[in-house]
């Protein structure tokens, strides 16, 4: 059975801040990519409601992702940065199915 974990987190910023958070969400994936743990991740912009963010994340296991979350570019980039200007954000972890 594979340990490897999926994220999705849905984010909708807050009316006139799209355009910020789509500059964080860059500098984001740049900095998770290069985790060591990570396996993939990928920002997409709903076609039904442009407004709506979904960002798909794997990673080789749980720790991998909890790794992930305690790193500077995640505090500063989503928790400082990214957060304050979101009108939601909904996070779930997913095992796959072997």
């Amino acid at each position: 059975m594979s340990n490897t974990v999926v994220i999705t987190a849905y984010w909708r910023p807050k009316d006139g801040e799209g355009a910020k958070v789509e500059a964080i969400l860059r500098q984001l994936a740049t900095a998770i990519r290069s985790e060591p743990g990570n396996l993939l991740f990928v920002a997409h912009r709903s076609k039904d409601d442009p407004a709506e963010i979904l960002l798909y994340e794997q990673y080789k296991d749980e720790q991998a992702f909890l790794d992930h979350r305690e790193t500077a570019h995640f505090k500063s980039l989503v928790l400082e940065q990214a957060v304050p200007l979101l009108a939601r954000r909904e996070i779930r972890m997913h095992s796959i199915l072997d």
